[in-house]
């Protein structure tokens, strides 16, 4: 820790010391008087040495400080307006005003942008790449989900599980802010359209939660910029049956923006799910055959309302209220033939499943921010309280039939659970110069949790607890975490350097004393960025960061759902975090028509958390998580976006990495190593400017554990897309999984039993979407509802 702190006081008082000097200052402003941010203004000396860049503020003021003595080239440029170069004299100790420039719209450039702006893009930044949505018709049609499925990196799995780089220990935020996505609910509301950029941190900074041993994925929202009323109206219809109607509103003044959404989404789901199971295989075989058919139906309303005040040039307060109430029905229906060693069946049984599901989640935020009169100073402070309930309850019926047909007891079972979560936060962004920044900032995180659940069979007149499963769990949670940062940049070699440190304290108790735990992990989580651009279409990045992923309630939770009379899975209470150690190298080159990025990784893993399968005393197949010593992955990763002519873009990824697995519990042992690999390849057409096809292919390769071998998995999703009345409206048709080749499949041993198994979750669908636009633009937005604290 004070080897830390001196390295951050050496690395400060050497800016310090090496970047004595004068200062630049001056505005940018286009016709008639209005002010332009975000302006790169470059200072170069002799015309090519790099000596400062800094981008103009909101009121389009700049300040390059720090400068030595001499004769520049001063530049001001920004993407549709022309360029101005132009000479500047710095006398020692004496400020240089240059006055107000103003930018000329360039209407060729103009042009050019409009047909690039329609393109993915992929950038790297210091510490995160960022992909910037283009017109894809599969990143516009569908849910947030459906986008993050073609961003470089990333892939959501049939059940709706995000994973970056094969790994589902990620964490994903929208605006910087944590989000249920992994629930797979939360975006399910958020159109794909609505997303203006997707960052994918592999390494984060200290700014960022250590949550998320694979990385952060951060979704980037539109903002509407424009005045007045504006608003879009999105409606969904598909088959299997997808109703979904948003309609959206803004209004925006000089002081004030109101934004409103309100989401409404009827979807129906077709699921199949088949198992082989193959058990006393050392003695006397018995077989067993399942099939599930499963129906589900999802109801959701969200509503999310808020408004901007600026009470004045430098001050903002937000307010916002979103609900997102679900309800959801299901059905599935069991069949399960049992035969012995000369395959005929000897036993047949039938399960027929009705489930119930309500959830209501809430959430307040606030939020302030202060700007200064320095630029890029600024101070924000965030409040956020989750609060939300749920409930489900289960109706299974059971029938023999065979030999004898019988009815079986019926089963019921209920659970009901809520949760409180509080979180503050601020930062503070503090420019040293022209080329560094301090940035420093403390959190604090409050959360608990409540579940009860309980299992009965009917006997007679009466309801019987089946197998004492009755209980109630309360789950608390405290993370207080504070962070200091450093970047700055000497001519094209850039660095950032952070320290993040987290205090977490764990309390798990339950009415029968039987899973009473208090728990209590501190670490210190530092960063490393550094960034070397040869010119302006070519980076080279190194990068480091220490994570921890911390279990999910989920993986927590000891009560389970009585479904299936094969197979359960169950949480555990005694799991604890893991740490992983993650080393990056990336490389960016930029042509006319073709982008590469490759990237060569290396992540170090400790206390793995891994499935374990066994089979308890009544041939009941167990399924729970539990720590494992360590795992190591490295790997090598590949993206290219190749823009051949104007009309055609064509997108391909592969991610190719070795892993070793170490560890024991109780008597089964994991270590395993294998190979595998992801690959996506992505081509879109544009025909008469208004009319865009596209085609994804998706692979994620075959990968095992020390129990479980995990098929290849194979997916085709297509689009069409027309705009019309001057590109106000769109209409898009899609197809997710066409051919329905989706299909996940997997086989697990052990010592004398062997478990096949194929799962459908969905089948392929079908939608057409209309968007109506009012009164903006295509870069433009209404306000979205941001994320969850927690999953």
């Amino acid at each position: 820790m004070k080897q830390i702190i001196i390295i951050f006081a050496v690395m400060i008082t050497v800016q310090y010391c090496f970047a004595q000097g004068s200062e630049i200052t001056g505005k940018v402003h286009e016709k008639p008087a209005l002010p332009i941010p975000y302006v790169t203004v470059t200072l170069k000396e002799n015309g090519q040495k790099q000596i400062g860049v800094v981008i103009t503020d909101s009121k389009g003021i700049f300040r390059l400080e720090n400068i030595p003595a001499g004769n520049y080239m001063i530049s001001f440029s920004l993407m549709g307006f022309k360029t101005i170069i132009q000479p500047v004299q710095v006398s020692s100790g004496s400020p240089v005003k240059v006055g107000t420039i103003i930018l000329e719209p360039d209407a060729k450039l103009l042009e050019e942008v409009s047909v690039i702006s329609q393109r993915t893009s992929v950038s790297l930044k210091l510490d995160k790449k960022v992909f910037d949505v283009g017109k894809d018709v599969l990143s516009s049609s569908g849910a947030v989900t459906d986008l993050l499925n073609g961003v470089p990196s990333v892939s959501v799995s049939p059940a709706g599980t995000v994973s970056l780089r094969g790994n589902t220990n990620v964490l994903v935020l929208i605006d910087g802010r944590r989000t249920g996505l992994t629930q797979g609910n939360a975006l399910e509301q958020v159109p794909a359209d609505q997303v203006e950029r997707v960052e994918v941190i592999t390494n984060p900074s200290s700014r960022f939660d250590a949550a998320g041993s694979a990385g952060i994925i951060n979704i980037i929202l539109k903002k509407n910029k424009k005045s007045g009323f504006s608003g879009q109206l999105r409606v969904v219809g598909g088959i299997p049956n997808e109703t979904r109607l948003s309609p959206s509103l803004n209004y925006k003044s000089n002081k004030l923006n109101l934004f409103g959404t309100y989401g409404l989404r009827l979807s129906d789901y077709v699921g199949l799910y088949t198992m082989q199971q193959s058990t006393g295989l050392m003695n006397t075989p018995v077989y067993l055959n399942q099939r599930q058919d499963e129906n589900r139906h999802d109801d959701a309303r969200l509503l999310y309302l808020g408004a901007d005040y600026q009470i004045n040039s430098q001050n903002i307060f937000t307010v916002a209220f979103l609900r997102n109430a679900t309800k959801d029905h299901d059905k599935t229906t069991l069949n399960y033939l049992y035969s012995g060693k000369n395959s005929l069946v000897d036993s047949s049984l039938v399960r027929k499943g009705e489930s119930w599901e309500k959830r209501s989640f809430n959430q307040l935020e606030a939020n302030y921010t202060r700007t200064f009169e320095r630029v890029g100073k600024k101070l924000t402070v965030d409040l956020q309280y989750d609060f939300w309930n749920s409930s489900k309850d289960w109706n299974l019926a059971t029938s023999k039939l065979l030999p004898v047909y019988t009815d079986l007891p019926v089963i019921r079972t209920s659970s009901a659970g809520g949760s409180k979560d509080f979180m503050i936060k601020t930062d503070m962004v503090q420019p040293l110069d022209s080329i560094s920044t301090l940035e420093f900032g403390l959190k604090a995180e409050n959360r608990s949790v409540t579940s009860d659940f309980i299992a009965e069979q009917q006997n007679n007149e009466r309801w019987e607890i089946i197998d004492q499963i009755d209980n109630h769990l309360l789950y608390k949670e405290l993370i207080g975490s504070a962070y200091v940062q450093f970047s700055g940049r000497t001519g094209d070699f850039s660095y950032q350097g952070g320290l993040r440190g987290e205090l977490t304290h764990i309390g798990i108790k339950d009415r029968k004393d039987s899973y009473t735990h208090d728990k209590n992990y501190n670490r210190l989580f530092p960063t490393l960025n550094i960034s070397y651009r040869f010119n302006e279409g070519t980076t080279l990045q190194g990068s480091y960061s220490k994570r921890i992923n911390r279990p999910s309630l989920y993986m927590i939770y000891p009560f389970n759902e009585l479904t299936d009379l094969s197979t359960r899975y169950i949480g555990n209470p005694d799991l604890n975090p893991s740490y992983a150690d993650v080393f990056e190298i990336t490389f960016l080159k930029n042509w006319k028509t073709l982008t590469i990025n490759p990237a060569f990784y290396y992540q170090r893993n400790s206390g793995v958390i891994e499935d374990y399968t066994y089979k308890d005393a009544n041939g009941l197949f167990i399924s729970m998580p539990v720590n494992i010593d360590k795992e190591v992955r490295q790997g090598f990763e590949l993206s290219l976006l190749y823009n051949p002519v104007k009309w055609m873009q064509v997108n391909t990824e592969l991610n190719i990495f070795h892993y070793a697995k170490q560890g024991t519990y109780q008597t089964q042992s994991f270590d395993y190593s294998g190979n595998t690999l992801t690959a996506r390849l992505s081509a879109q057409l544009k025909l008469k400017n208004t009319l865009i096809f596209q085609t994804v292919y998706n692979l994620r390769g075959a990968n095992a554990t020390a129990q479980t071998r995990t098929n290849a998995l194979h997916s085709i999703d297509f689009g069409c897309s027309k705009t019309f009345l001057k590109n106000k409206a769109t209409v898009t048709f899609d197809v997710s999984n066409l051919f329905e080749l989706r299909k996940s499949g997997s086989v697990t041993r052990g010592t004398d039993y062997e478990i096949n198994q194929i799962s459908i979750p969905n089948a392929a669908r079908y939608r057409l979407t209309l968007v109506y636009k009012l009164n903006l633009k295509d870069n433009q937005a209404v306000r979205q509802a941001k994320g969850v604290n927690r999953n």
